[in-house]
């Protein structure tokens, strides 16, 4: 680990950036999630504007998530047992050729190379290697964020770590709308999609090796077992997790946001960068904020209040038909859906011990980072079983649901403050 920066603060709001790794990682990362959401937003778009149906933007979702889920516990694994540049550098190189593949596919069948029935399924074999890639990912960048900074900064690091996240998500979208609106299609997108990318490769090839901390003495079975047994016996982590699974499965909106651009608001591709941009402008801005002022001092209760905000606004989204109501509920959710993050992120990294975060990561991802791709599907299905408009509303009144479900549930936890997880065991947070 690099010695920068051992002499500053602990109340530096720069402290996890005078570490050259942490450095790499936060620039690897937007480029990645840059080019990541526009390749998800245009996708969605791409798809629903030329069926014009909503159980083929279900499958998007599902088509990454079986894979993701799927592979999670062995890619956490796998980061554990190996070195983690070589593996995120195989990584982004799958998803490289991924994507490359999407852009020829879609450039072909423009050009009428290629028969449309054809483009569907191609895409949706590409965004299912996607989701192998990320069942490895996840866990790789966990470990080499964890590894790079002090554990002491870990709440700066994640506050830095979700804006860089959400400016890219922010940025993403908004330019998918006008690139395809000023290009006439997909392929604009897919050109900026993999330049991006290949920034990212870069960036990773300049971190130091992060070798295995773990050396399995035995099979697999047991060690993935012993990484969820971590989890679930720990019950901050546990019902953190759990209760964002529920909530995004339920609350997600993102799915849907084609179907509001083209058939209810009536905004095209232009309001439709503009919507999906909208939920992480609120984030990012409130993410500034949080690098002074820390949702961490009561991490339980702050976490309770930000899904109850999430669930509100998008009850407010559904329910609204004008567009600037639309574009305000959507800041709205990004915004509580950013505390929520950075409280989550930093309770993870503090109660997970360095030979288990390849696993425990895995067991995260399965609940939060597929949580997305999972609650896509079922906007999608819900969308044509109840109707556009009744899914959202739906969703909203069932995170509220189980955020009242969670707070009787885990009453013991709101008094704990940021120091009290920092120095007492997690078996102990157990039953606090």
């Amino acid at each position: 680990m690099s010695d920068e920066g051992d002499s500053q603060p602990k109340k530096d709001s720069f402290a996890a950036l005078r570490y050259k790794d942490f450095r790499s990682y936060l620039g690897m990362r937007f480029f990645f999630t840059f080019a990541y959401q526009m390749q998800t937003a245009v996708l969605g778009y791409y798809i629903y504007h030329q069926t014009h149906s909503k159980i083929n933007l279900a499958w998007i979702g599902l088509s990454e998530a079986i894979p993701a889920v799927g592979l999670a516990l062995y890619g956490g694994y796998i980061a554990d047992k190996y070195e983690k540049r070589k593996m995120l550098l195989i990584v982004l190189a799958g998803v490289f050729l991924s994507s490359l593949i999407m852009c020829v596919v879609t450039l072909k069948s423009m050009n009428g190379y290629i028969h449309a029935g054809w483009i569907l399924p191609v895409l949706y074999g590409m965004i299912f290697c996607n989701g192998i890639a990320r069942a490895f990912f996840g866990p790789a960048i966990f470990t080499v964020y964890a590894n790079s900074i002090p554990r002491e900064i870990f709440p700066n690091a994640a506050t830095w770590s979700s804006q860089t996240w959400q400016i890219a998500t922010i940025l993403g979208p908004l330019s998918v709308g006008f690139i395809y609106y000023f290009t006439g299609g997909i392929t604009g997108n897919f050109v900026v999609i993999l330049f991006f990318l290949l920034v990212s490769l870069i960036l990773v090839y300049r971190l130091r090796d992060y070798p295995a901390v773990f050396i399995p003495k035995e099979s697999i079975y047991k060690s993935l077992k012993e990484g969820i047994h971590f989890v679930f016996k720990t019950k901050m982590m546990i019902s953190a997790m759990t209760l964002d699974l529920i909530s995004v499965f339920f609350g997600g909106v993102v799915a849907l946001l084609p179907v509001f651009a083209l058939d209810i608001l009536h905004v095209g591709p232009q309001g439709f960068g503009l919507m999906r941009m909208a939920s992480s402008l609120g984030a990012a801005l409130t993410m500034v904020v949080m690098v002074r002022f820390s949702p961490l001092n009561r991490p339980w209760r702050n976490l309770l209040i930000a899904v109850t905000g999430f669930g509100l606004c998008i009850i407010g989204f559904g329910l609204s038909r004008s567009f600037f109501l639309t574009l305000l509920f959507l800041f709205g959710q990004g915004a509580f859906d950013s505390i929520s993050v950075i409280i989550r992120g930093t309770l993870v990294q503090l109660l997970t011990p360095d030979q288990m975060r390849g696993r425990v990561s895995a067991v995260n991802s399965m609940f939060i980072g597929s949580s997305n791709e999972i609650g896509d599907f079922e906007s999608g299905v819900a969308a044509q079983l109840l109707g556009t408009v009744p899914s959202v509303l739906f969703g909203g009144c069932i995170t509220l649901a189980v955020v009242t479900f969670t707070y009787f549930k885990t009453k013991s936890l709101l008094p704990l403050k940021i120091g009290d997880i920092h120095t007492v065991e997690p078996e102990k947070i157990e039953t606090a």
